[in-house]
């Protein structure tokens, strides 16, 4: 039996209240959606009505949530956002022929995916997108997503993952701290302010132990939850990082990063596309997937090309 949609608050009352949640403000809220303060707050009776419970009580001549108020103000964010997400997804791809939405990690849309873009535009002139970062795996039919850029195992509900690259993560520092801890030599890293990333623990002490190196405190240094904080603080002389080439390459290039080692460090994880099986033969996403294996052209990022300060 379906519960009639009359019983559902309308867009409109929700907007009314999430706007009065935050001024904590029914006059404020009426005055920002072009309302009386009256209509607001017949909006909000209303919605306490539906709902069985009440979201705002007086404080001393103040409106204030209150804790079932609170609750429901994350979940009607949630709607509003969606709902927002929805019609302007709807807008563009009114004007272009076809729209795509890649959710991808975020430093490797920040670093790798959003210089190269506009090349792949230049290739699909009628082709909108959608970029949105993500941590992690999501259930993407709920998310309107076409195709996510994955990292770990080819594991994803409901979705085909296919092979990108390895990811070849190699020691790196400013030229600053290679001088002043004379890093001429991998074996001073043991003595070199480490950067790690809060979900590559391990990374550090998995690489001095791939090449041989002793290090009683592996774990030792600064924790970034991203690879572009790692990146900065590392530019910055702050310690030597532990970074994915394709990630630094520019860095590299143009000398703020110097590669200590070339040796990469091996592991099992490593990056995939990941396409809806109901979104395998959409356009976009096919051009999308010979566009991105074009650009990777071998696994190892160019690796080959760099040249060690050991050297």
């Amino acid at each position: 039996m379906h519960t009639s949609r009359r019983n559902f608050p309308s867009i409109n009352t929700l907007s009314a209240f999430e706007c009065a949640a935050r001024h904590l403000n029914f006059t404020r809220a009426a005055e920002e959606m072009n309302l009386t303060q009256s209509a607001i707050s017949r909006q909000i009776r209303d919605l306490e009505l539906q709902l069985g419970v009440t979201l705002f009580e007086r404080v001393r001549k103040r409106v204030v949530l209150t804790e079932a108020g609170a609750r429901f103000l994350a979940d009607a964010r949630y709607l509003i956002e969606q709902t927002e997400g929805l019609v302007y997804r709807t807008m563009a791809a009114a004007k272009a022929e076809a729209m795509l939405s890649i959710a991808t990690l975020p430093t490797f849309g920040s670093h790798w995916l959003a210089p190269r873009l506009p090349d792949f535009l230049a290739e699909n002139p009628d082709l909108a997108i959608n970029i949105e970062s993500r941590w992690s795996p999501f259930m993407m039919q709920d998310q309107f997503i076409d195709v996510a850029v994955h990292f770990g195992r080819p594991i994803w509900a409901s979705a085909t993952c296919h092979p990108l690259c390895a990811e070849m993560m190699v020691p790196v520092a400013a030229p600053s701290l290679v001088k002043s801890h004379r890093l001429n030599s991998a074996q001073n890293l043991v003595s070199t302010p480490l950067l790690h990333l809060q979900t590559r623990q391990t990374g550090w002490r998995d690489w001095f132990e791939q090449q041989g190196i002793e290090n009683k405190e592996p774990f030792k240094g600064h924790r970034f939850d991203q690879f572009s904080m790692i990146i900065e603080a590392a530019s910055a002389g702050m310690g030597a990082g532990l970074l994915p080439f394709y990630l630094i390459e520019q860095q590299v290039m143009q000398g703020s990063l110097k590669v200590i080692d070339p040796t990469p460090l091996n592991t099992e994880d490593a990056y995939f596309l990941a396409i809806p099986d109901d979104k395998a033969e959409k356009p976009g996403v096919v051009a999308f997937t010979k566009w991105i294996r074009k650009q990777i052209k071998n696994p190892v990022m160019h690796l080959d090309e760099v040249d060690s300060p050991i050297a």
